[in-house]
């Protein structure tokens, strides 16, 4: 009886440096603590469960964003290396005219992450004030007096602030960080008035008492967060700022190693886990993927500029 050949199980490229010993790498362009990295850092671990290899984040903040995106544009694109964007990287490109990278030219649109409203939060003993009208009366009786921190210039915070400040016909003096973590903790030690800060890098020190929301900038109220109402409610009509967060790989990653990293973070948006961490930071999880992604990437390049253009936001 002749014994059959059993021939060896081929597995793809991507799948087996899976199952390889070389971490994967995600590059964070903002010092932890931020909104950013409170998003990356829930999903690197959970993709490192499913896939049974590391995920590594790699934070490289500096100029809103704009220094960890150029770092990841030169990275080789061998489906180990990925780069979570943000909203800011759609508002780079009409704030710093000098990038040595191009968004949509030098990366693959992998999936949006996530999506969470802009709120406006204070310092409660530098600006004891109970509510956004409490805040207004206040920026008007003193214009210039009160502060604000963002992540730096040309970020979503910054040009929130500045939109605000249009809409409101108010000043405040904007004070650029580089990253949203550093100006959050600035505005806890009471260093910096308030922020227009991303729900997601807020929510525990709002739930903890050490700053206080005054509204969110969407068209409703943020899940996990009922009380805090919309800017709406609170007397700003009409200002409406949201974050979102994205994944992209290097120009020249596999397409199949772009499909494998979508079913993955499919499956892991499928999770009760992930689910509720979302919640817990007032964010949405959007279903685009791909193309779609990278169409939503260019209608906000567009929005922004107009924006950019309407406040007059410059570098400081």
């Amino acid at each position: 009886m002749k014994r059959r050949m059993l021939l060896p199980v081929m597995l793809s490229p991507w799948l087996a440096q899976a199952q390889g010993l070389k971490p994967m790498t995600w590059i964070v362009p903002f010092p932890a603590g931020g909104g950013t990295d409170a998003f990356a850092r829930p999903l690197t671990t959970l993709l490192t469960r499913q896939l049974g290899r590391q995920v590594l984040i790699d934070n490289k903040g500096g100029a809103g964003g704009t220094v960890g995106a150029s770092v990841a544009a030169r990275l080789a694109p061998d489906g180990t290396n990925f780069f979570m964007g943000a909203v800011h990287h759609a508002i780079a490109p009409s704030m710093y005219p000098k990038l040595d990278y191009r968004l949509e030219e030098d990366f693959i649109p992998v999936a949006l992450l996530a999506s969470v409203p802009q709120v406006i939060v204070v310092h409660p003993g530098q600006v004891p004030v109970t509510d956004l009208k409490g805040l207004l009366a206040t920026v008007r009786a003193k214009p210039g007096k009160l502060n604000y921190g963002s992540a730096g210039n040309g970020t979503s915070h910054h040009l929130a602030g500045e939109l605000f400040k249009l809409q409101t016909k108010t000043f405040i003096t904007h004070i650029p960080y580089r990253g949203a973590g550093p100006a959050l903790q600035d505005l806890i030690a009471g260093q910096v008035d308030l922020m227009f800060d991303g729900l997601g890098s807020s929510a525990a020190h709002i739930k903890g008492g050490r700053i206080k929301a005054l509204a969110v900038a969407g068209a409703k109220r943020a899940v996990g967060f009922p009380n805090v109402p919309t800017t709406a409610e609170a007397g700003v009509p009409g200002y409406e700022v949201s974050t979102w967060y994205g994944l992209w790989a290097p120009k020249g990653t596999a397409k199949e190693a772009v499909t494998a990293m979508q079913a993955e973070l499919r499956k892991v948006f499928a999770t009760d886990e992930i689910r509720s961490v979302w919640n817990g930071l007032g964010a949405e999880t959007p279903n685009l993927y791909g193309d779609a992604f990278g169409q939503f990437v260019s209608s906000e390049i567009k929005r922004w500029a107009a924006v950019v253009k309407a406040s007059g936001a410059k570098m400081d």
